[in-house]
């Protein structure tokens, strides 16, 4: 347990650089952000079939179906981000897996804006080793944002929003904690708190 903790503290300090080093490819993720996780969910397949990986054909599509789905929760004394997602993934294999969800969240910056957000997901997710987690996720949202105006009437828009997330995480192969980063985080877009988020993701 002593070394599980040491190890997991290195991690998270490695995913924090490395999510920040990513950031400054941002416009060049705009343009390509299917293509890229197109690539990313085609290349967690083939990881799948690869010897030692593939599962029986005999298997039932079923028994390789897990539901469950991830819970975020970002709090400090300016925000409040609370995000629920529900979903289900099919199982290649214990190293890969991909499937789709439900989303929505709610985002409320004191004095400045509150946001109310719900949509689809998709999601890839790999384990190179035990106990770690990579994460690849696209959600396409409706986002409903309410501006609050000083001195006049708040402000209330309706718009789409896509999101690419980026995460890491450590535990077992049904409970994983971990932090994800939305490489498409705009400040001015006064939809998320933060490109950054804690979650704990659970599927059985």
């Amino acid at each position: 347990m002593k070394y599980n903790i040491k190890y997991f503290r290195y991690f998270y300090v490695l995913l924090i650089n490395f999510l920040k080093s990513m950031r400054k490819s941002y416009f060049f993720l705009v343009s390509k952000m299917k293509f890229t996780y197109l690539t990313l969910l085609f290349s967690s397949v083939l990881y799948s079939q690869s010897p030692g990986n593939v599962i029986r054909s005999s298997q039932n599509f079923w028994q390789n179906v897990q539901f469950g789905g991830g819970f975020g929760l970002n709090i400090n004394s300016q925000f409040t981000e609370v995000n629920l997602a529900p979903g289900a993934i099919y199982r290649f294999n214990p190293k890969a897996a991909a499937g789709i969800g439900l989303q929505g969240s709610f985002v409320s910056n004191e004095g400045e804006y509150s946001s109310a957000i719900y949509g689809l997901s998709a999601i890839s997710l790999i384990n190179p080793i035990d106990n770690f987690q990579i994460s690849f996720e696209i959600e396409q949202l409706r986002v409903n944002r309410t501006l609050v105006m000083i001195g006049g009437p708040n402000k209330t828009d309706n718009f789409w929003n896509t999101g690419l997330f980026l995460g890491g995480g450590y535990g077992s192969d049904n409970v994983v904690v971990g932090i994800r980063y939305n490489l498409l985080f705009k400040e001015t877009d006064f939809i998320y708190s933060s490109a950054m988020m804690p979650f704990i993701r659970v599927y059985f």
